[in-house]
């Protein structure tokens, strides 16, 4: 099935939904067992990756076994592991298996396979609606607040109009703030350094509160194992910070668009000798969703991360994603492989 992205005619884009709907669109093969779902469009593979975006299969995991528990279940966990890399020319078939069926609680685990191999699995617990509401004398709540800014205010979403996002980054499902990175403790130390987006997917999702869930999941993936490049300042580009000045004019302008708008600074010169990320691959993930009813991710969401370990060549970051309002919508945790690359022997020239 090389060259071949799904096992069906992909259909038309629904210009009644939102785009980040038309891309996690999943349909059911019944005709291969029960609880069987597939891909209906090809899935991204972002540049210089080893293979499909993560974040699109944890949200069509998520779609594929929400289309097996009753309407009134809700996703509150699911936990994740990215076992091979994705290719983007092959479909992906869902297997949802229904682990218990409970009064409040539900389990589903779904494996994502292409050629006969999971390359991905993930284990979903859904609590029904009801059983989630809070009896004042009974229930222990807490919350973390929105972070504020220099004078102590809660921070502020960009406008509705927000339009400021190069043109290099305005192509996918989802628009975005240029990342910070803040210090907060100001003593340089990476493990206390956080990085801040707002970010929203665009146009208006029309699927309800699934669908929103859906759109969560997928973007809780973006720039997350990441972030360990940008609080240890490591260059990420494919070629020497010190042959910046030597790339086509075109491309040198991408480049530092692309390392301005991650929080790294508007020189890439000032990389110059800086250590290079030789892998980062995601390893597991994990996403607990506090208010699965309030997630409206067409409107505008915060999202903090940081990391409270890096070592052996691994590191694991920490993300929550607040709606704009300040309520605490999902806390998430990812762990991966990091390694830096090898310094090049002594008179050997790196090339373009």
């Amino acid at each position: 099935m090389a060259g071949r992205p799904t096992l069906l005619r992909q259909p038309p884009d629904d210009p009644n939904k939102a785009p980040i709907e038309n891309a996690l669109e999943v349909t059911e093969m019944a005709v291969l067992g029960p609880n069987i779902f597939t891909n209906a469009r090809q899935l991204w593979q972002p540049p210089g990756a080893r293979g499909i975006y993560g974040g699109a299969v944890i949200a069509m995991c998520l779609a594929a076994a929400q289309r097996t528990v009753a309407p009134d279940f809700l996703v509150h966990s699911c936990h994740c592991y990215f076992l091979l890399a994705g290719a983007a020319d092959l479909p992906i078939l869902f297997h949802v298996e229904q682990v218990r069926d409970g009064r409040s609680f539900a389990t589903r685990t779904v494996q994502a396979r292409q050629r006969g191999r999971c390359i991905f699995t993930t284990t979903i617990s859904f609590v029904r609606d009801s059983s989630s509401a809070e009896d004042a004398d009974t229930a222990v709540t807490h919350a973390s607040e929105l972070p504020r800014d220099s004078d102590g205010n809660p921070l502020r979403p960009p406008p509705e109009d927000y339009d400021d996002e190069p043109d290099l980054l305005a192509q996918g499902p989802f628009q975005g703030a240029k990342i910070e990175v803040v210090d907060t403790c100001g003593s340089g130390k990476p493990g206390n350094k956080k990085t801040r987006q707002w970010m929203r997917a665009r146009g208006k999702i029309a699927g309800g509160v699934p669908a929103h869930l859906e759109a969560l999941a997928y973007v809780s993936d973006s720039y997350f194992i990441g972030t360990i490049t940008r609080i240890h300042k490591l260059w990420r580009f494919p070629f020497p910070a010190a042959e910046y000045d030597n790339l086509p004019d075109e491309l040198r302008e991408k480049v530092r668009t692309l390392h301005e708008w991650e929080g790294m600074g508007t020189d890439p010169r000032e990389m110059v000798g800086r250590p290079t990320i030789g892998m980062m691959v995601s390893l597991d993930h994990t996403i607990y969703f506090h208010a699965p009813k309030k997630v409206a991710a067409d409107d505008w969401m915060f999202t903090e991360m940081s990391s409270p370990w890096a070592g052996d060549g691994r590191g694991v970051v920490m993300q929550k994603i607040f709606s704009k309002d300040g309520t605490l919508l999902a806390t998430c945790v990812q762990e991966g492989l990091v390694r830096l690359q090898a310094p090049k022997p002594e008179g050997k020239e790196a090339k373009l």
